[in-house]
């Protein structure tokens, strides 16, 4: 069966009629349609359990749906094979709450092994890592490992290996859950900036002031089903 978009043909995520029912018979996510345009910053909210994860590891290729088709930069992603997995996964950057750093490389070894895995050039390695380093604001770090940098540091040099590839996608799972206040503002500010040089940045998140705060677009689950989105919407719709 062929989709129509659901909206403009600037989409560059298209989630139709999506059910994830897992092995357990557990239901994570029931009928989604939702669509994204490139350019984007998006927050998807929902309490635990809500299918906040669910939905971000299907873009992500991890797991299938039970049901319905996922379109990314409008390629049918619903049944990949194995082989092509890797290449999807190059127009995406992730982002976690856990940093997931490698502990014995370096911060340059660190965003310069996302590069290597898809085989640039030494030289574009050297070109590519400084830059975006210097954009994170961890240039005089690149020489420190992961256990000598703060978490906001660490989280600083996450987004850098995240976006060295320059992703059309960046994908963030609760990242700032393990951080204070102030860092987890100054790691919004960074999206934000990601988000104005043109990649479209999707972010589940359990941080009510940064939503309500950022008036973005936010998408709402609540127990697998999708019940608000709203542009420049805040995390409670009381307020």
């Amino acid at each position: 069966m062929d989709f129509m978009p659901l909206m403009g043909g600037d989409n560059l995520i298209e989630l139709h009629n999506i059910t994830k029912i897992y092995p357990n018979n557990v239901t994570a996510l029931k009928n989604i349609s939702l669509s994204i345009e490139k350019g984007e910053f998006v927050f998807i909210i929902g309490s635990s359990g809500s299918g906040k994860s669910t939905l971000l590891k299907l873009l992500l290729k991890e797991i299938e749906p039970t049901e319905g088709e996922i379109i990314i930069n409008d390629k049918n992603i619903t049944h990949l094979k194995k082989k092509e997995i890797p290449f999807l996964r190059r127009k995406l950057g992730v982002v976690f709450q856990d940093f997931r750093l490698l502990p014995n490389k370096t911060v340059y070894e660190n965003v310069a092994f996302a590069m290597q895995i898809v085989e640039a050039t030494p030289k574009e390695i050297r070109r590519n890592v400084p830059m975006v380093l210097s954009m994170v604001g961890l240039a005089k770090k690149a020489r420190c490992y992961p256990s000598q940098l703060s978490g906001g540091e660490q989280q600083r040099t996450a987004l850098a290996r995240a976006i060295v590839n320059n992703p059309p996608i960046l994908i963030c799972d609760e990242p700032t859950g393990n951080l204070d206040p102030l860092t987890s503002w100054e790691i919004m500010k960074l999206l934000k900036d990601i988000n104005d040089r043109g990649t479209t940045v999707i972010i589940a998140t359990h941080e009510k002031d940064i939503v309500d705060k950022m008036k973005k677009r936010v998408i709402e689950i609540k127990e697998g089903v999708l019940i608000r989105d709203l542009q420049k919407g805040g995390y409670s719709d009381e307020d």
